[in-house]
């Protein structure tokens, strides 16, 4: 008999297929979500049943609790996986799916509410005796309060959103000058994804390592850590390679980390998977957060540790016990994930939203791909950029490291700009190779491989494009990089098609750029703030407005001083790449 007989989805993409896959291998029934501009996506084609649920503001539909449990209703699902993201960590969520009658897969609201509000969260790890950053235990109010926590405990100090994640809502404070915007941004930001603007200081730690616990508790009060994580490459506090376990962390620090991380998680009551993360410096460890839910980042821990975490989630809701303890959970071998994101690093990791012509995913052993997109998917701006999980198994780090990079090799996504040349560039380079990586090299230490190769060329030129092509000499077959105007890159009458699509397109709005003071959009997204007025004096640098694409904010900076003549656009507007903001003359 099964757990469940049909489990509803509340979320998209890669993660909402990764759940289906594990309930179908249970014999449970599946039932996908979706807005309007997912109708045809691939989750919604994986599902055994699928539902419409609103338009694609995610308010509309995938963060609105009534249409979901509506859809839960008519399906006849008996169980709800929140996935990550979205509802995930909602209180509310979970209290309207009990009270319908559902099963949550994750735990109980009132461990959310202890753990999910970070000033809350901070207090509980200190009541329970795990070691925590300096910081506040109270919402902050002004930007006094941040100059007078950095004139105490040093400079920088990072501003965090009580109610942030995946590093929105923080803001990274270098002095004084900078607090009273950093705030503002960090309010804004909370505000936006959170439904809250409260926010909180923390000493920043410049030189540490995000390491994290992945734990399993269950309802009769058992709890172990299914091993560590390190997620220290980072961009833009936002991860992008995961990998167990940790090299950073020895026995003494492991076996201290993973008995607090346990306590922890039973002082709250917690049930279902969930994480607790921590900063690693100089030898010591301290809480960061908890993240009340399945991470992006779980499947490298189910490649070590050969459990699989969905399933064990899905028998917990059920109200199965673990049936193991922490003495049984031994790691096996190395893993790395990849998060193969649209955006383009030569550019800041701008979001690079578009259709996919060609999918080709690597094979091979200890090779997994999670992908929520394929062949004629188009990657909206309306959500996450993540497209897939590239995840990696190996006996070792080193022959982890180096099948990544193979399998690197053999992934093609076109022509929709993609962090893959990042990610080669990040694994062949002998700080990662060292276990050197901490959270701020990759702003650091680190060149984007386009910003590094890309000739500058003449302004008046015909700009350069960037184009590989497969050319034979002397009987051999060589792939080659060519940077040349887009005129000379076009093949001749009876010459061979070039081996790939250019890697750049010009943007549909770049004609908008030749009016004379135009400040543009350098993406397609929504106008979150405009931080300039008509007639406003602004100098070259200064931040004029702030777009918001795949839930990442940009500022629009000016290119020159001079004065603000016209504004174009409204806060709330869409914009496309090239589309003309204001008016700076």
């Amino acid at each position: 008999m099964a757990l469940f007989d049909k489990i509803l989805i509340a979320n998209r993409g890669e993660i909402a297929i990764r759940v289906m896959r594990t309930a179908r291998e249970l014999g449970i029934g599946t039932v996908a979500v979706y807005s309007d501009i997912d109708r045809d996506a691939r989750h919604v084609r994986y599902a055994d049943e699928a539902v419409h649920i609103g338009a694609n503001p995610p308010a509309e539909s995938y963060l609105n609790i009534e249409r979901i449990l509506t859809a839960a209703a008519e399906t006849g699902a008996d169980a709800i996986h929140p996935g990550y993201g979205f509802l995930s960590e909602k209180p509310e969520f979970v209290r309207a799916v009990t009270a319908a009658g559902i099963a949550f897969m994750g735990p109980p609201p009132e461990a959310m509410e202890l753990m999910g509000e970070k000033v809350t969260a901070r207090k509980t790890a200190i009541g329970a005796a795990f070691p925590v950053v300096p910081g506040t235990t109270e919402a902050i109010t002004a930007a006094s309060d941040v100059v007078e926590f950095g004139g105490e405990y040093g400079w920088p100090v990072a501003i965090k959103a009580a109610h942030g994640g995946g590093g929105r809502g923080l803001k990274v404070v270098q002095d004084p000058n900078d607090a009273q915007e950093a705030l503002e941004a960090a309010q804004r930001e909370g505000e936006a994804y959170f439904g809250s603007d409260v926010c909180y200081i923390e000493r920043y730690l410049d030189k540490a390592h995000h390491v994290e616990v992945q734990l399993l508790a269950d309802k009769m009060g058992n709890a172990v850590a299914i091993g560590e994580r390190d997620c220290s490459t980072q961009r833009r506090h936002q991860k992008l390679i995961e990998e167990s376990p940790a090299v950073v962390v020895d026995d003494d620090i492991r076996t201290r980390m993973y008995a607090d991380a346990v306590n922890l998680a039973k002082a709250v009551n917690y049930e279902s998977a969930g994480t607790i993360e921590c900063l690693v410096q100089d030898g010591d460890f301290y809480f960061l957060e908890m993240n009340t839910r399945l991470q992006v980042e779980h499947c490298v821990s189910e490649e070590v540790y050969g459990i699989d975490l969905v399933a064990a989630q899905i028998r917990i809701a059920a109200g199965e016990e673990l049936g193991f303890g922490q003495p049984d959970v031994a790691a096996r071998g190395h893993s790395i994930e990849l998060r193969i994101n649209a955006e383009d690093a030569a550019a800041n990791f701008m979001p690079t939203p578009g259709k996919i012509d060609v999918y080709q995913a690597p094979g091979g052993p200890g090779v997994r791909v999670d992908a929520g997109f394929g062949e004629g998917d188009e990657i909206s701006d309306a959500y996450d950029n993540l497209v897939a999980k590239l995840v990696v198994w190996a006996e070792d780090r080193e022959l982890a490291r180096e099948r990544a990079l193979r399998a690197l090799d053999e992934l093609e996504i076109e022509p929709v700009v993609t962090n893959i040349p990042a990610h080669r560039s990040i694994l062949a380079h002998e700080d990662f190779a060292s276990g050197l990586v901490t959270t701020k090299w990759v702003e650091e230490s680190w060149t984007p491989p386009s910003a590094a190769t890309a000739p500058t060329g003449d302004t008046d030129d015909e700009p350069l494009t960037e184009r590989e092509m497969t050319v034979e000499v002397g009987g051999r077959r060589f792939e080659v990089k060519l940077w040349a105007p887009e005129s000379q890159l076009a093949p001749a009458a009876g010459a061979a098609a070039p081996a790939k699509k250019a890697k750049r397109r010009e943007s549909a709005g770049a004609a908008a750029a030749s009016q004379p003071g135009a400040v543009t959009s350098p993406m397609q997204g929504t106008v979150l703030k405009l931080l300039a007025e008509t007639g406003q004096a602004v100098d070259e640098g200064d931040n004029l407005a702030v777009i918001e694409a795949m839930k990442m904010e940009n500022n629009v900076k000016a290119a020159a001083s001079g004065t603000v003549t016209d504004i174009k656009v409204a806060e709330g507007d869409s914009v496309g790449a090239g589309d003309v903001i204001l008016i700076v003359e």
